[in-house]
């Protein structure tokens, strides 16, 4: 009876498990090399079971006087026992409607049908695959384990296998404060990959507060939190 008492006990005084948020409101600052191009404003909002994403990037400063562009991501889907399940992915830019993509997500067949520059073509939909901005989201329901985080990702055309270690737990400055953060790098087999690194909001359901990108040809992304808004 004592032991049980104690374990009442200790179960009342807990802490309570954090609720994860069903809206969020995310500002990021991109720079190219250093120098400020561009604003992503992201939001997430959960309702039930279904959930939608929408992220949209716009041109800043000298980049904005040579190339003015506006670009969006939408995801839309379910949220299930294993996190996000995208049903639909879209990806449009405002100045080059003809690289425009859709994607549809059929789970109960294991594929998913893409249109691109008016053609369409299926393939195969491997398990627990997200879409480019899904994926960013998804670790607010499953939080990195270990070493290593494997994770199929689809860009509306085809899947690729995105594999990352995680390098360090630092804690780092934004302009939107200070957060610890879980740093992950992208684990390029070939050679031939983009590079990519992530930080992640410990304290605050693993949202991403910073990101770096290296395409091939060198030019070097960073993308840096401004401000967050969860509810």
């Amino acid at each position: 009876m004592t032991r049980l008492a104690a374990l009442l006990l200790a179960c009342a005084l807990a802490p309570p498990a954090l609720a994860l948020p069903t809206e969020v409101e995310a500002e990021y600052r991109v720079s190219l090399a250093g120098l400020p191009v561009g604003r992503v404003v992201e939001s997430y909002g959960r309702r039930g079971d279904s959930y939608r994403i929408e992220s949209t990037s716009r041109s800043e400063g000298a980049l904005k006087a040579v190339f003015d562009e506006t670009a969006v991501l939408r995801s839309e889907g379910r949220v299930g026992p294993g996190g996000l399940q995208p049903r639909r992915f879209e990806y449009r830019r405002a100045t080059d409607p003809s690289r425009d993509v859709q994607a549809w997500f059929d789970w109960e067949k294991a594929v998913f049908r893409s249109e691109y520059r008016g053609e369409e073509s299926t393939h195969a939909l491997p398990p627990g695959t997200q879409d480019r901005i899904s994926v960013l989201y998804q670790f607010m329901f499953m939080a990195p384990r270990g070493s290593e985080v494997r994770v199929p990702m689809s860009n509306g055309r085809k899947v690729e296998l995105y594999a990352y270690r995680k390098v360090d737990e630092p804690r780092i400055a934004t302009p939107a404060g200070e957060f610890e953060t879980a740093h992950y790098e992208r684990i390029r087999e070939n050679g031939k990959e983009s590079r990519t690194e992530v930080w992640l909001a410990r304290d605050r359901f693993n949202l991403p507060v910073r990101v770096l990108f290296e395409d091939s040809k060198g030019f070097l992304l960073e993308q840096v939190l401004v401000s967050l808004v969860t509810r």
